[in-house]
């Protein structure tokens, strides 16, 4: 439809213009970066069409944030939802996605703290901590919002219109605290068992 595609082309521009501003903004970029203190090996990414592929594309550092590959695709449809734990608290600044510039790019991004138990159907019926449209490059969240976050959900909703989602790089900025033993283990009871006591109460 030509309303589609003159959204496609001002897509494609607004990415060329972000990706130029972003490479000059490498230094503080890193400096806020959070990438060691991501729980790796517990991402977990739904209807991705290759096992690990949400995790690898998390696991890229700043330099490999280019590279076409590895890269997360959708597979069923263009809907995607990852889970990434961290190994602390974060006080997140920004999601940084760096996708094609076509119309299998990311359109709606929503994202919710400190959630252990999110499928497509509860994601698509709660209230998300912060819903974030763009032309998605890096993107700053409000960060009242997510001042203690020890994981973070990303769903996104839709694309541009392909039938596949293609993302090569996911990047977390923000603070880092360490959790001490017992704040780990009150956090994890905390999320862990909601069903189970909905189950014990019914």
């Amino acid at each position: 439809m030509p309303a589609h595609g003159a959204h496609t082309s001002g897509h494609q521009h607004g990415q060329d213009n972000d990706h130029d501003h972003h490479t000059d903004d490498t230094e503080p970029a890193l400096q806020t970066l959070i990438w060691k203190q991501i729980d790796f090996e517990n991402i977990r990414t739904l209807n991705e069409s290759e096992s690990d592929q949400g995790a690898k594309i998390v696991e890229k550092t700043w330099p490999q944030r280019l590279d076409a590959e590895p890269k997360l695709e959708s597979d069923a449809d263009e809907q995607l939802l990852m889970f990434i734990p961290f190994t602390g608290v974060v006080k997140l600044h920004s999601v940084l996605i760096r996708s094609s510039e076509d119309s299998s790019a990311p359109k709606t991004l929503k994202l919710f703290s400190n959630r252990d138990d999110l499928d497509f159907s509860t994601a698509s019926e709660l209230q998300p901590t912060q819903t974030l449209t763009s032309e998605i490059q890096d993107i700053p969240v409000k960060r009242t919002l997510f001042g203690n976050t020890y994981n973070l959900n990303l769903f996104i909703e839709d694309n541009f219109g392909d039938e596949v989602t293609r993302v090569y790089w996911i990047g977390i900025k923000g603070e880092f605290s360490l959790l001490n033993r017992e704040a780990v283990e009150v956090l994890y009871e905390k999320a862990a068992n909601p069903k189970d006591h909905t189950l014990i109460q019914g």
